[in-house]
Protein backbone atom coordinates (compact mmCIF):
# COMPACT_ATOMS: atom_id res chain seq x y z
CA UNK A 1 0.00 0.00 0.00
CA UNK A 2 2.83 2.50 0.90
CA UNK A 3 4.68 1.76 -2.49
CA UNK A 4 0.98 2.41 -4.39
CA UNK A 5 0.45 5.43 -2.05
CA UNK A 6 3.78 6.80 -3.32
CA UNK A 7 3.03 5.86 -6.93
CA UNK A 8 -0.46 7.01 -6.96
CA UNK A 9 1.24 10.69 -5.78
CA UNK A 10 4.07 10.50 -8.15
CA UNK A 11 1.53 10.26 -11.03
CA UNK A 12 0.27 12.77 -10.00
CA UNK A 13 3.55 15.04 -9.48
CA UNK A 14 4.39 14.10 -12.90
CA UNK A 15 1.16 15.46 -14.09
CA UNK A 16 1.49 18.83 -12.54
CA UNK A 17 5.29 18.81 -13.21
CA UNK A 18 4.36 18.29 -16.96
CA UNK A 19 2.31 21.24 -16.80
CA UNK A 20 4.35 23.48 -15.22
CA UNK A 21 7.05 22.80 -17.70
CA UNK A 22 4.79 24.07 -20.31
CA UNK A 23 5.40 27.37 -21.40
CA UNK A 24 3.93 30.64 -19.68
CA UNK A 25 1.37 31.59 -21.99
CA UNK A 26 2.40 35.58 -22.02
CA UNK A 27 6.32 34.87 -22.35
CA UNK A 28 5.96 32.39 -25.00
CA UNK A 29 3.27 34.63 -26.98
CA UNK A 30 5.13 37.82 -26.34
CA UNK A 31 8.31 35.79 -27.83
CA UNK A 32 6.84 34.44 -30.87
CA UNK A 33 5.00 37.48 -31.87
CA UNK A 34 8.42 39.40 -32.48
CA UNK A 35 9.40 36.55 -34.34
CA UNK A 36 6.66 36.63 -36.48
CA UNK A 37 7.34 40.08 -37.21
CA UNK A 38 4.88 41.62 -34.74
CA UNK A 39 2.52 42.96 -37.57
CA UNK A 40 4.97 45.46 -38.30
CA UNK A 41 5.44 47.61 -41.50
CA UNK A 42 8.28 49.79 -42.16
CA UNK A 43 7.92 52.31 -45.63
CA UNK A 44 11.21 53.30 -47.51
CA UNK A 45 11.25 55.88 -47.64
CA UNK A 46 9.25 57.29 -44.56
CA UNK A 47 6.54 59.47 -44.97
CA UNK A 48 7.26 62.21 -42.05
CA UNK A 49 4.39 64.58 -42.56
CA UNK A 50 2.73 65.87 -39.28
CA UNK A 51 3.11 65.86 -35.59
CA UNK A 52 5.30 63.19 -33.19
CA UNK A 53 5.33 63.57 -29.86
CA UNK A 54 7.06 61.54 -26.99
CA UNK A 55 4.44 59.28 -25.11
CA UNK A 56 6.30 60.28 -21.77
CA UNK A 57 9.24 61.49 -20.01
CA UNK A 58 12.73 60.08 -21.89
CA UNK A 59 15.73 60.07 -20.42
CA UNK A 60 19.15 60.65 -22.22
CA UNK A 61 22.95 60.31 -21.03
CA UNK A 62 23.94 62.54 -18.95
CA UNK A 63 21.54 62.42 -17.56
CA UNK A 64 18.84 64.66 -18.90
CA UNK A 65 15.15 64.28 -19.02
CA UNK A 66 13.09 65.77 -21.69
CA UNK A 67 9.99 65.49 -23.64
CA UNK A 68 9.71 65.81 -27.20
CA UNK A 69 7.51 67.28 -29.91
CA UNK A 70 8.28 67.44 -33.71
CA UNK A 71 6.36 68.76 -36.41
CA UNK A 72 7.18 68.00 -39.78
CA UNK A 73 5.94 70.05 -42.97
CA UNK A 74 5.04 68.82 -46.80
CA UNK A 75 7.82 71.50 -48.39
CA UNK A 76 10.36 69.86 -45.91
CA UNK A 77 10.69 72.56 -43.26
CA UNK A 78 10.24 71.32 -39.89
CA UNK A 79 9.54 72.57 -36.56
CA UNK A 80 10.62 70.66 -33.33
CA UNK A 81 10.08 71.29 -29.26
CA UNK A 82 12.42 69.94 -27.12
CA UNK A 83 11.71 70.18 -23.15
CA UNK A 84 14.42 69.83 -20.50
CA UNK A 85 13.26 68.99 -16.71
CA UNK A 86 15.12 69.01 -13.94
CA UNK A 87 13.41 65.56 -12.35
CA UNK A 88 12.74 62.04 -13.98
CA UNK A 89 8.75 62.59 -14.36
CA UNK A 90 9.07 65.64 -16.39
CA UNK A 91 7.04 68.20 -14.05
CA UNK A 92 9.78 70.38 -13.42
CA UNK A 93 10.59 72.27 -16.91
CA UNK A 94 14.07 73.92 -16.94
CA UNK A 95 13.92 74.77 -19.76
CA UNK A 96 12.60 74.52 -23.90
CA UNK A 97 14.33 74.89 -27.20
CA UNK A 98 12.51 75.83 -30.26
CA UNK A 99 14.46 74.25 -33.61
CA UNK A 100 13.63 75.04 -37.20
CA UNK A 101 14.91 73.80 -39.98
CA UNK A 102 14.72 71.77 -43.41
CA UNK A 103 15.17 67.82 -43.82
CA UNK A 104 15.94 65.93 -46.91
CA UNK A 105 15.79 62.27 -47.00
CA UNK A 106 17.85 60.57 -49.08
CA UNK A 107 18.69 56.90 -49.70
CA UNK A 108 18.35 53.71 -47.67
CA UNK A 109 21.03 53.13 -45.16
CA UNK A 110 23.48 50.90 -46.03
CA UNK A 111 24.64 50.13 -42.31
CA UNK A 112 21.51 50.26 -40.96
CA UNK A 113 19.02 47.74 -42.49
CA UNK A 114 15.66 49.13 -42.54
CA UNK A 115 16.57 52.87 -41.81
CA UNK A 116 16.70 55.91 -44.16
CA UNK A 117 19.71 58.49 -43.84
CA UNK A 118 18.62 62.13 -44.58
CA UNK A 119 20.66 65.58 -44.56
CA UNK A 120 19.18 68.90 -42.05
CA UNK A 121 19.87 72.08 -41.85
CA UNK A 122 19.30 74.67 -39.17
CA UNK A 123 17.83 77.91 -39.44
CA UNK A 124 17.01 78.92 -36.40
CA UNK A 125 17.81 77.61 -32.18
CA UNK A 126 15.76 79.71 -29.81
CA UNK A 127 15.23 78.86 -26.00
CA UNK A 128 12.86 79.54 -23.35
CA UNK A 129 13.74 79.80 -19.78
CA UNK A 130 11.12 78.64 -16.90
CA UNK A 131 13.28 79.81 -13.82
CA UNK A 132 15.68 81.79 -12.75
CA UNK A 133 17.75 78.92 -11.65
CA UNK A 134 17.35 77.27 -15.20
CA UNK A 135 18.71 81.09 -16.90
CA UNK A 136 21.60 81.17 -14.42
CA UNK A 137 22.88 77.49 -14.90
CA UNK A 138 22.64 77.91 -19.09
CA UNK A 139 24.09 81.29 -19.68
CA UNK A 140 27.19 80.04 -16.79
CA UNK A 141 27.82 77.08 -19.36
CA UNK A 142 28.09 79.36 -22.64
CA UNK A 143 30.00 82.07 -21.17
CA UNK A 144 32.42 79.64 -19.96
CA UNK A 145 32.54 77.17 -22.56
CA UNK A 146 31.52 78.93 -26.03
CA UNK A 147 33.95 81.04 -28.30
CA UNK A 148 33.92 85.02 -28.59
CA UNK A 149 30.71 85.02 -30.17
CA UNK A 150 28.55 83.46 -27.18
CA UNK A 151 31.31 84.98 -24.09
CA UNK A 152 28.70 87.29 -23.72
CA UNK A 153 25.53 85.78 -24.12
CA UNK A 154 23.86 86.91 -21.60
CA UNK A 155 24.97 89.29 -18.30
CA UNK A 156 25.50 86.82 -15.42
CA UNK A 157 22.91 89.25 -12.89
CA UNK A 158 20.27 89.24 -15.83
CA UNK A 159 16.94 88.90 -14.23
CA UNK A 160 14.43 85.79 -15.23
CA UNK A 161 12.08 86.92 -18.09
CA UNK A 162 9.14 84.55 -18.46
CA UNK A 163 8.92 83.59 -21.99
CA UNK A 164 11.66 85.77 -22.94
CA UNK A 165 12.82 83.59 -26.14
CA UNK A 166 16.94 83.93 -26.46
CA UNK A 167 18.53 83.24 -30.04
CA UNK A 168 21.38 80.36 -29.73
CA UNK A 169 21.79 79.58 -33.12
CA UNK A 170 21.21 81.52 -36.35
CA UNK A 171 22.04 80.35 -39.62
CA UNK A 172 21.72 84.06 -40.98
CA UNK A 173 24.24 85.44 -38.52
CA UNK A 174 26.39 82.36 -38.82
CA UNK A 175 25.89 82.45 -34.63
CA UNK A 176 25.90 79.20 -32.45
CA UNK A 177 25.68 79.04 -28.68
CA UNK A 178 24.46 75.38 -28.73
CA UNK A 179 27.51 73.23 -27.94
CA UNK A 180 27.87 74.18 -24.38
CA UNK A 181 24.59 72.24 -23.75
CA UNK A 182 25.97 69.39 -25.64
CA UNK A 183 23.08 70.02 -28.63
CA UNK A 184 22.92 68.70 -31.64
CA UNK A 185 20.28 67.12 -34.33
CA UNK A 186 22.26 64.54 -35.23
CA UNK A 187 18.98 62.41 -34.97
CA UNK A 188 17.71 63.70 -37.54
CA UNK A 189 20.26 61.67 -40.00
CA UNK A 190 18.54 57.85 -39.00
CA UNK A 191 14.76 58.04 -39.89
CA UNK A 192 12.45 55.07 -39.81
CA UNK A 193 8.90 55.03 -39.05
CA UNK A 194 6.55 51.62 -38.28
CA UNK A 195 3.50 51.08 -38.44
CA UNK A 196 0.71 48.48 -37.01
CA UNK A 197 -2.35 47.97 -35.77
CA UNK A 198 -3.65 47.83 -31.90
CA UNK A 199 -6.17 45.74 -30.97
CA UNK A 200 -9.19 47.93 -28.93
CA UNK A 201 -9.36 47.50 -25.79
CA UNK A 202 -12.92 47.60 -24.63
CA UNK A 203 -14.65 44.11 -24.81
CA UNK A 204 -17.83 45.77 -26.76
CA UNK A 205 -15.82 46.79 -29.53
CA UNK A 206 -14.03 45.05 -32.01
CA UNK A 207 -11.04 45.60 -34.83
CA UNK A 208 -7.96 47.12 -34.11
CA UNK A 209 -6.57 50.96 -34.13
CA UNK A 210 -3.46 52.08 -36.62
CA UNK A 211 -0.18 53.01 -35.02
CA UNK A 212 2.15 55.14 -36.17
CA UNK A 213 6.25 55.50 -34.40
CA UNK A 214 9.14 57.83 -35.21
CA UNK A 215 12.66 56.42 -34.75
CA UNK A 216 15.13 58.70 -35.33
CA UNK A 217 18.81 58.31 -34.54
CA UNK A 218 20.46 57.48 -30.97
CA UNK A 219 22.04 59.67 -28.65
CA UNK A 220 26.15 58.77 -28.02
CA UNK A 221 26.79 57.60 -24.07
CA UNK A 222 29.55 59.60 -23.93
CA UNK A 223 28.85 63.42 -23.95
CA UNK A 224 32.30 64.75 -25.61
CA UNK A 225 30.89 62.29 -28.55
CA UNK A 226 27.81 63.74 -29.22
CA UNK A 227 28.49 67.17 -31.08
CA UNK A 228 29.90 64.39 -34.33
CA UNK A 229 28.40 61.53 -33.76
CA UNK A 230 26.47 60.23 -36.41
CA UNK A 231 23.97 57.23 -35.10
CA UNK A 232 23.68 53.59 -36.06
CA UNK A 233 20.44 53.06 -33.44
CA UNK A 234 17.60 54.40 -31.98
CA UNK A 235 16.07 56.56 -29.76
CA UNK A 236 12.94 55.95 -27.98
CA UNK A 237 10.10 55.75 -31.06
CA UNK A 238 7.72 59.39 -30.58
CA UNK A 239 4.42 58.22 -32.08
CA UNK A 240 2.26 59.84 -34.40
CA UNK A 241 -0.40 62.73 -32.92
CA UNK A 242 -3.29 61.27 -34.43
CA UNK A 243 -2.35 57.54 -35.06
CA UNK A 244 -0.70 56.32 -31.29
CA UNK A 245 -1.18 54.15 -28.67
CA UNK A 246 -4.11 54.61 -26.66
CA UNK A 247 -4.25 55.03 -23.47
CA UNK A 248 -1.90 57.38 -23.70
CA UNK A 249 -2.18 60.36 -21.40
CA UNK A 250 1.83 62.27 -22.09
CA UNK A 251 1.01 62.42 -25.83
CA UNK A 252 -2.18 64.97 -25.47
CA UNK A 253 -0.22 67.00 -22.90
CA UNK A 254 3.16 67.04 -24.83
CA UNK A 255 0.53 67.82 -28.30
CA UNK A 256 -0.83 70.78 -27.03
CA UNK A 257 2.62 72.53 -25.68
CA UNK A 258 4.56 74.66 -27.05
CA UNK A 259 7.85 76.82 -26.11
CA UNK A 260 6.36 78.91 -23.59
CA UNK A 261 3.81 76.23 -21.93
CA UNK A 262 6.02 73.38 -21.91
CA UNK A 263 3.90 70.03 -20.83
CA UNK A 264 4.08 69.30 -17.32
CA UNK A 265 3.62 65.41 -16.61
CA UNK A 266 2.00 63.73 -13.49
CA UNK A 267 4.47 62.83 -11.16
CA UNK A 268 5.43 59.23 -10.83
CA UNK A 269 5.65 57.51 -7.57
CA UNK A 270 8.69 55.45 -7.56
CA UNK A 271 8.42 51.95 -7.41
CA UNK A 272 10.58 49.61 -5.59
CA UNK A 273 12.72 47.48 -7.19
CA UNK A 274 10.78 44.15 -7.51
CA UNK A 275 13.08 41.95 -10.12
CA UNK A 276 11.58 38.53 -9.53
CA UNK A 277 9.99 37.15 -12.20
CA UNK A 278 10.52 37.09 -15.84
CA UNK A 279 10.71 40.03 -18.44
CA UNK A 280 11.11 40.08 -22.36
CA UNK A 281 11.26 42.21 -24.14
CA UNK A 282 8.29 44.43 -26.18
CA UNK A 283 9.60 45.04 -29.79
CA UNK A 284 13.01 44.14 -31.72
CA UNK A 285 15.04 46.32 -30.40
CA UNK A 286 18.19 48.03 -32.52
CA UNK A 287 21.84 49.08 -30.90
CA UNK A 288 24.54 50.87 -32.24
CA UNK A 289 26.53 49.06 -34.31
CA UNK A 290 23.89 47.50 -35.96
CA UNK A 291 22.35 44.80 -33.32
CA UNK A 292 18.86 43.70 -33.47
CA UNK A 293 17.83 41.90 -31.05
CA UNK A 294 14.87 40.76 -28.38
CA UNK A 295 15.97 39.76 -24.75
CA UNK A 296 14.44 37.57 -21.88
CA UNK A 297 15.17 37.76 -18.26
CA UNK A 298 14.60 35.88 -15.67
CA UNK A 299 15.86 37.08 -11.91
CA UNK A 300 15.60 34.82 -8.89
CA UNK A 301 15.14 37.23 -5.69
CA UNK A 302 15.50 34.50 -3.40
CA UNK A 303 19.03 33.81 -4.28
CA UNK A 304 20.14 36.68 -6.11
CA UNK A 305 21.01 34.98 -9.84
CA UNK A 306 19.66 35.89 -12.87
CA UNK A 307 19.44 34.25 -16.63
CA UNK A 308 19.84 35.62 -19.56
CA UNK A 309 19.35 35.07 -23.38
CA UNK A 310 20.00 37.31 -26.05
CA UNK A 311 18.43 36.49 -29.55
CA UNK A 312 20.52 38.12 -31.94
CA UNK A 313 18.81 38.88 -36.04
CA UNK A 314 20.26 40.24 -39.19
CA UNK A 315 17.36 42.32 -40.17
CA UNK A 316 15.03 45.16 -38.15
CA UNK A 317 11.95 42.95 -38.21
CA UNK A 318 14.06 39.76 -36.01
CA UNK A 319 12.82 37.22 -38.31
CA UNK A 320 16.24 35.75 -39.62
CA UNK A 321 18.29 34.61 -36.46
CA UNK A 322 22.34 34.64 -36.33
CA UNK A 323 22.68 33.55 -33.14
CA UNK A 324 21.82 33.23 -29.30
CA UNK A 325 23.54 34.12 -25.96
CA UNK A 326 22.01 32.61 -22.83
CA UNK A 327 24.23 33.79 -19.85
CA UNK A 328 23.85 33.58 -15.92
CA UNK A 329 25.32 34.52 -12.43
CA UNK A 330 24.45 36.52 -9.70
CA UNK A 331 23.59 40.20 -8.88
CA UNK A 332 24.00 42.65 -5.67
CA UNK A 333 21.66 44.05 -3.61
CA UNK A 334 20.47 47.43 -5.35
CA UNK A 335 20.93 51.14 -3.79
CA UNK A 336 19.21 54.26 -5.16
CA UNK A 337 21.42 56.00 -7.60
CA UNK A 338 23.13 59.04 -6.77
CA UNK A 339 23.12 60.13 -10.33
CA UNK A 340 20.27 58.89 -11.95
CA UNK A 341 17.02 60.34 -9.95
CA UNK A 342 14.65 57.25 -9.94
CA UNK A 343 17.17 54.93 -10.85
CA UNK A 344 18.57 51.93 -8.84
CA UNK A 345 22.37 50.51 -8.78
CA UNK A 346 23.16 46.89 -9.36
CA UNK A 347 26.22 44.78 -10.23
CA UNK A 348 26.22 41.30 -12.40
CA UNK A 349 28.63 39.02 -12.19
CA UNK A 350 28.40 36.91 -15.22
CA UNK A 351 30.17 33.59 -14.53
CA UNK A 352 28.59 31.21 -17.35
CA UNK A 353 27.28 31.61 -20.80
CA UNK A 354 26.28 29.54 -23.87
CA UNK A 355 26.17 30.08 -27.81
CA UNK A 356 23.91 28.92 -30.32
CA UNK A 357 24.62 30.05 -33.77
CA UNK A 358 21.77 29.99 -35.88
CA UNK A 359 23.15 31.18 -39.31
CA UNK A 360 26.02 29.35 -41.62
CA UNK A 361 27.78 32.92 -41.31
CA UNK A 362 28.23 32.65 -37.51
CA UNK A 363 28.95 29.25 -38.03
CA UNK A 364 32.35 30.15 -39.78
CA UNK A 365 32.99 32.81 -38.03
CA UNK A 366 33.48 30.73 -34.49
CA UNK A 367 34.03 27.89 -36.39
CA UNK A 368 37.74 30.29 -37.93
CA UNK A 369 37.92 31.90 -33.87
CA UNK A 370 41.23 30.85 -32.89
CA UNK A 371 41.67 27.90 -30.96
CA UNK A 372 41.13 28.36 -26.90
CA UNK A 373 38.84 31.46 -27.85
CA UNK A 374 35.33 30.27 -28.21
CA UNK A 375 34.37 27.03 -27.22
CA UNK A 376 35.93 23.76 -29.19
CA UNK A 377 37.77 24.21 -32.29
CA UNK A 378 36.12 24.04 -35.62
CA UNK A 379 33.10 22.20 -33.22
CA UNK A 380 30.35 24.54 -34.26
CA UNK A 381 27.32 23.79 -35.86
CA UNK A 382 23.90 25.59 -36.77
CA UNK A 383 21.34 25.39 -33.96
CA UNK A 384 23.86 22.94 -31.39
CA UNK A 385 24.30 24.99 -28.84
CA UNK A 386 27.95 24.86 -27.09
CA UNK A 387 29.15 26.27 -23.55
CA UNK A 388 31.90 28.98 -23.84
CA UNK A 389 32.31 29.18 -20.19
CA UNK A 390 35.37 26.47 -20.51
CA UNK A 391 37.45 28.93 -22.70
CA UNK A 392 36.55 32.09 -20.65
CA UNK A 393 33.93 33.43 -23.37
CA UNK A 394 33.80 33.92 -26.85
CA UNK A 395 36.55 36.34 -28.21
CA UNK A 396 34.92 36.50 -31.81
CA UNK A 397 31.71 37.16 -30.07
CA UNK A 398 32.90 39.82 -27.66
CA UNK A 399 32.52 37.75 -24.03
CA UNK A 400 34.63 37.15 -21.38
CA UNK A 401 34.21 35.61 -18.59
CA UNK A 402 33.84 36.00 -15.50
CA UNK A 403 33.20 39.56 -15.84
CA UNK A 404 31.67 42.09 -13.67
CA UNK A 405 29.09 45.20 -15.15
CA UNK A 406 27.71 47.80 -13.34
CA UNK A 407 24.36 48.50 -13.95
CA UNK A 408 21.32 51.08 -13.69
CA UNK A 409 17.31 49.88 -13.42
CA UNK A 410 14.53 51.15 -13.11
CA UNK A 411 10.71 49.71 -12.60
CA UNK A 412 7.20 51.15 -13.78
CA UNK A 413 3.57 50.74 -14.90
CA UNK A 414 2.48 51.45 -17.98
CA UNK A 415 -0.75 53.11 -18.54
CA UNK A 416 -2.16 49.57 -18.85
CA UNK A 417 -0.74 48.81 -15.47
CA UNK A 418 1.88 46.37 -16.68
CA UNK A 419 5.24 46.41 -14.89
CA UNK A 420 7.88 47.50 -17.38
CA UNK A 421 11.64 47.15 -16.58
CA UNK A 422 14.28 49.19 -17.87
CA UNK A 423 17.97 48.14 -18.14
CA UNK A 424 20.68 50.93 -18.52
CA UNK A 425 21.92 51.59 -22.00
CA UNK A 426 24.79 49.83 -23.53
CA UNK A 427 27.85 51.74 -24.28
CA UNK A 428 27.56 53.38 -27.48
CA UNK A 429 31.38 52.43 -28.08
CA UNK A 430 30.66 48.66 -27.65
CA UNK A 431 32.27 48.39 -24.57
CA UNK A 432 31.58 46.83 -21.15
CA UNK A 433 30.24 49.07 -18.55
CA UNK A 434 32.77 46.80 -16.45
CA UNK A 435 33.73 49.37 -13.61
CA UNK A 436 31.08 52.27 -11.88
CA UNK A 437 32.67 55.16 -13.63
CA UNK A 438 30.92 53.47 -16.86
CA UNK A 439 27.66 52.94 -14.94
CA UNK A 440 25.10 54.10 -17.59
CA UNK A 441 22.99 57.03 -17.34
CA UNK A 442 20.18 56.56 -19.26
CA UNK A 443 17.67 53.50 -19.99
CA UNK A 444 17.83 51.01 -23.30
CA UNK A 445 14.00 49.92 -24.10
CA UNK A 446 11.76 48.64 -21.35
CA UNK A 447 11.22 44.99 -20.64
CA UNK A 448 7.86 43.75 -19.84
CA UNK A 449 7.04 41.23 -17.07
CA UNK A 450 5.47 38.55 -18.65
CA UNK A 451 5.89 36.18 -15.34
CA UNK A 452 6.11 36.21 -11.83
CA UNK A 453 8.30 34.69 -9.41
CA UNK A 454 5.93 31.71 -8.95
CA UNK A 455 6.52 30.95 -12.64
CA UNK A 456 10.36 31.52 -13.15
CA UNK A 457 11.32 27.58 -13.13
CA UNK A 458 9.04 26.52 -15.75
CA UNK A 459 10.02 29.64 -18.49
CA UNK A 460 13.65 29.02 -17.80
CA UNK A 461 13.04 25.24 -18.65
CA UNK A 462 11.06 25.47 -21.71
CA UNK A 463 12.82 28.35 -23.22
CA UNK A 464 15.79 25.96 -23.93
CA UNK A 465 13.21 24.71 -26.44
CA UNK A 466 11.96 27.57 -28.45
CA UNK A 467 10.62 26.99 -31.79
CA UNK A 468 11.81 23.28 -31.95
CA UNK A 469 9.51 20.90 -33.70
CA UNK A 470 9.78 17.10 -33.92
CA UNK A 471 9.82 15.06 -37.45
CA UNK A 472 5.78 16.19 -38.24
CA UNK A 473 6.28 19.77 -37.16
CA UNK A 474 4.55 19.33 -34.20
CA UNK A 475 5.94 20.87 -30.60
CA UNK A 476 8.56 18.84 -29.01
CA UNK A 477 7.63 17.28 -25.89
CA UNK A 478 9.46 19.50 -22.97
CA UNK A 479 11.79 16.05 -21.32
CA UNK A 480 11.77 16.68 -17.44
CA UNK A 481 14.84 18.14 -15.47
CA UNK A 482 17.32 15.22 -14.64
CA UNK A 483 17.23 16.20 -11.03
CA UNK A 484 13.18 15.78 -10.76
CA UNK A 485 13.61 12.09 -12.57
CA UNK A 486 16.41 11.34 -10.22
CA UNK A 487 14.28 12.76 -7.31
CA UNK A 488 11.02 10.47 -8.22
CA UNK A 489 14.03 7.24 -9.25
CA UNK A 490 14.99 7.57 -5.32
CA UNK A 491 11.38 7.44 -4.01
CA UNK A 492 10.48 4.56 -6.02
CA UNK A 493 13.91 2.97 -4.31
CA UNK A 494 12.42 3.96 -1.17
CA UNK A 495 10.55 1.20 0.61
Amino acid sequence: MVRCWWLAGLLVACAAAEQSLRWEPRCRQQLRHLQDGAGIAARLPPRLEGRWVSTGCEVRPGPEFLTRSYLFYTNRLFKAYQFYYWDPSCHEPSYSLVIKGKLRLRQASWITRGATEADYHLHKVGIVFHSQKAMQEVASWINQTSGEGCSGFLPPRRTWAPGALYELLSAKTERDCTAALGFAMHELSLVRVEKHYQPLQQPQQSGSRLVEELYLGDIHTEWGERLHYRPTGYQRPMQSAVHHMHPCPACGIIYRADEHHPPILPLRAQLPMQLSGSWVSTHCEVRPAVLFLTRYFIFHSNNHTWEGYYYHYSDPLCKQPTFTIYASGQYTQGIPSSKVRGGTELAFKVTQARVTPMDQVTVMMLNSSEPGSCGLVSSWSAGVEQDITPTNGCLALGIKLPHTEYELFKTEQDTKDHSLLYIGERPTDGSSPDSPDKRPTSYQAPLIQCAGASEEFSNYVSLKYVGKKDANRNEALKPLPVAFLLFIAFLLRWD
